[in-house]
């Protein structure tokens, strides 16, 4: 089992109060995508600390790069284990930004952990519904591997990438409902004993920001970034007609309902670039981050 490790000294809890304390800024805790690691995120952390001096800016340092397409329910273990005493030594609260991947393991553990005081969820460019598409990423997961096939490998063989955890086959509906062990149970459309005190978890945070766009190139489609996907068609749904929306089943609507969801869409933006592009970090993240 690999061991959480958090780049910080040996003073970061005392500091994560002492910086709430004094400043008011709740610190900032960033979970990273698939292939990603801490040094990615340098420049979103110096946009967030220059914006709000004093910010303590955690990115967790798990599940780094090519081990990152282990399970996500594996994931999900490891990153509550290191985000938890972060959580407890923030009395006032922390925000979650989370990137790509990144989102649905955060998703999962906002659903997971009880009485957590995340203040605001950042879903930055992730496939939050689902992927479906031919991606560099895909390829270098399933080389040669057309994405109407992938369903071979991640329903039927049952594959254990973090990927098969949110491919979302619209042609193959049933086994996707059957198969898949993590985003149709993440999205209670897989009922389980857990639904209700999920939802009520997820229902804890005060701000949900939904951020993505047109030209991502990755998350596909790119509506997925704010709970949007295809029908059997190919066509998008938008987030409020999805099932799970209207159904509510793990508190979307009644998060939408109380105003408390903001979906920030920018065009230009590859999807290697979210979290480096200062205009994205301006427009969608920095008035959410106090």
């Amino acid at each position: 089992m690999e061991t959480p490790r958090i780049r910080a000294s040996p003073l970061l809890l005392p500091l994560l109060l002492l910086a709430e304390l004094c400043v008011g800024y709740r610190p900032v805790v960033i979970v990273h995508g698939i292939f990603d690691g801490p040094k990615q995120f340098e420049t979103l952390s110096s946009f967030i600390t220059k914006a709000h001096p004093g910010t303590v800016v955690k990115v967790i340092d798990l599940y780094d790069y090519m081990a990152s397409v282990k399970p996500l329910w594996r994931q999900v273990r490891g990153f509550r284990k290191a985000i938890r005493p972060i959580i407890q030594q923030a009395p006032q609260g922390v925000h979650l930004l989370c990137f790509s991947q990144g989102g649905l393991i955060c998703r999962a553990l906002l659903s997971k952990i009880p009485n957590h005081n995340v203040n605001t969820f950042i879903s930055l460019s992730s496939p939050l519904a689902g992927q479906y598409g031919d991606t560099d990423y895909l390829n270098w997961i399933f080389p040669d591997t057309m994405k109407k096939i992938v369903f071979e490998f991640c329903y039927r063989c049952r594959s254990k990438v973090s990927v098969c955890d949110y491919w979302n086959d619209p042609h193959h509906r049933t086994l996707y409902l059957h198969s898949n062990r993590f985003l149709p149970v993440l999205n209670g459309e897989t009922p389980h004993r857990h639904m209700e005190e999920w939802r009520e978890n997820f229902l804890r945070i005060k701000k949900l920001v939904l951020i993505g766009g047109p030209d991502d190139g990755v998350i596909t489609p790119w509506q997925s970034s704010y709970f949007g996907f295809y029908d059997s068609n190919e066509q998008v749904v938008e987030m409020k007609n999805q099932e799970f929306y209207r159904r509510d089943t793990f508190g979307l609507k009644e998060l939408d309902a109380r105003g408390a969801v903001s979906v920030c869409v920018q065009a230009g933006v590859k999807h290697t670039h979210w979290h480096s592009n200062h205009t994205v970090f301006v427009n969608c993240m920095e008035k959410w981050l106090t």
